[in-house]
């Protein structure tokens, strides 16, 4: 899915979100690598999972073409600074919820940046009939763990995956509001 972009001024820069194009690909690669290496706030560390500039390409053209999928990108100055997606399912049983992932370089952290990309995400979900946003943070996540929550309903359940992980997993309801009222 393809959204406009928006731009945004925070803390003294402007920063652009926008949908990701094929051109990001090479830059999506390196960036992700970085980060996995900047935070212990991912799931991956450095280097698992790498996803190479063509990867990038597939990932970019799927999530193009797909009416549940959405790629954002957040772009300083040219560079792209962070990306979050949205993956939803083929299947008509789950065509209600996506899967939800961000990362944003540390060098852009304190800007606002997560939460433009989050707001930018919701907002395309809840004109898409997409009633839940789901998102996995390891429990030292905690500056996730409160900004998923703070702009939501969040509904969160916790499951031990290791001795030293705990995963915390946050939905998001979008129709909660209409349940109360």
């Amino acid at each position: 899915m393809i959204i406009g972009h928006r731009q945004v001024e925070r803390n003294g820069i402007f920063y652009m979100i926008r949908s990701a194009v094929r051109e990001d690909a090479a830059e999506l690669s390196a960036v992700r690598l970085q980060i996995d290496g900047e935070t212990e706030n991912m799931e991956r560390r450095q280097g698992e999972g790498f996803i190479s500039p063509e990867g990038f390409e597939e990932i970019i053209r799927k999530d193009t073409e797909a009416s549940r999928n959405l790629f954002l990108v957040a772009e300083v100055e040219g560079r792209i600074a962070g990306f979050a997606r949205c993956e939803g399912s083929v299947l008509s049983r789950n065509a209600h919820k996506v899967e939800f992932g961000i990362c944003i370089l540390r060098v852009f952290w304190g800007y606002g940046i997560g939460y433009s990309l989050l707001q930018q995400a919701t907002s395309w979900a809840d004109s898409h009939g997409i009633v839940k946003i789901g998102l996995t943070v390891l429990e030292t996540n905690r500056l996730s763990r409160s900004t998923a929550g703070s702009d939501s309903k969040p509904r969160g359940s916790s499951k031990k995956t290791s001795c030293w992980q705990t995963v915390h997993i946050i939905t998001r309801w979008l129709w909660a509001d209409l349940l109360i009222r």
